[in-house]
């Protein structure tokens, strides 16, 4: 059974404080085992690996950027923090490139081990400037996918740098979720999700993904523009960019359980009524 899989859905960003400002808007991405790329590429008229199409995955365009496998730069990663996965899955969640060109401002990494379980998950956030920066987030308990981490990575000029994320997740399966939350001294200011159903990857949804989701990519980074002038039409100043960090992960922990479990039940709510709108 193959493992990869496009999801349709939504993202959401709202940003709180110190201006409300909300937004929605339908994307497609794909799920990918790394093992399987090849494969896809001889199965699909629509999809290529390393080679122009409607449809293309560039391993240049995640990782470090060489070389080197994808899945192996991602066994090395994971191996430095002393997570082993003995030959087992790494599943890619991303945007492909569209006619040659993506945007990919979050890559997420599903790295299980030879078992089929859970191990990690990784996040590799890219900004406007062309840098890139990983948060890796290990997972002890899948049914429990919640992690904190201090921002260390300049992504928004809106966004003060001293904020703190908390990730929670929902593994691939029939549907998927990747939520964020920002804080900044001690108050909520920004959520981000996304949130799609599971589609078979085939040529003919990857024509549907193509009707329904024209030019996906270059409406992601003509949104990212228009958003900004909007924030900055409301009285948002752009924040001095800091130098990148000289090192390009860092590790997350688990927050308190207590404290976690009442900020799952407020976001499984809270997404239950978002989904509700969502069209499938």
């Amino acid at each position: 059974m193959s493992l990869s899989a496009l999801y349709f859905g939504h993202v959401l960003h709202h940003r709180l404080l110190p201006r409300v400002h909300r937004f929605r808007y339908g994307v497609m991405a794909l799920l990918l085992d790394l093992d399987q790329l090849d494969v896809l590429h001889l199965r699909l008229r629509l999809f290529s690996h390393n080679r122009f199409n409607l449809y293309a995955f560039y391993d240049r365009d995640h990782g470090d950027g060489t070389a080197t496998g994808l899945k192996t730069q991602i066994q090395q990663l994971l191996a430095h923090q002393d997570i082993h996965l003995g030959g087992g899955k790494i599943l890619l969640l991303c945007y492909p490139r569209i006619l040659g060109f993506v945007f990919n401002p979050l890559s997420v990494y599903y790295c299980y081990d030879a078992q089929a379980k859970l191990k990690a998950i990784l996040y590799e956030v890219s900004n406007t400037f062309g840098e890139r920066h990983s948060y890796l987030l290990p997972v002890s308990n899948s049914a429990q996918l919640m992690h904190e981490v201090d921002k260390c990575f300049y992504v928004s000029p809106f966004m003060p740098q001293d904020c703190r994320y908390r990730f929670r997740m929902q593994p691939p399966d029939t549907r998927i979720g990747v939520h964020i939350e920002q804080r900044h001294a001690d108050a909520l200011t920004f959520r981000a999700s996304f949130s799609g159903a599971r589609r078979p990857l085939s040529d003919r949804t990857l024509l549907q993904a193509c009707l329904r989701y024209p030019l996906m990519t270059l409406k992601v980074v003509a949104g990212i523009h228009w958003e900004a002038l909007r924030l900055w039409c409301k009285g948002l100043r752009i924040q001095p960019k800091p130098a990148p960090p000289t090192h390009s992960l860092t590790r997350a922990w688990v927050p308190d359980s207590a404290a976690a479990q009442t900020t799952a039940l407020s976001l499984k709510k809270r997404n239950e009524g978002e989904n509700a709108h969502e069209t499938h």
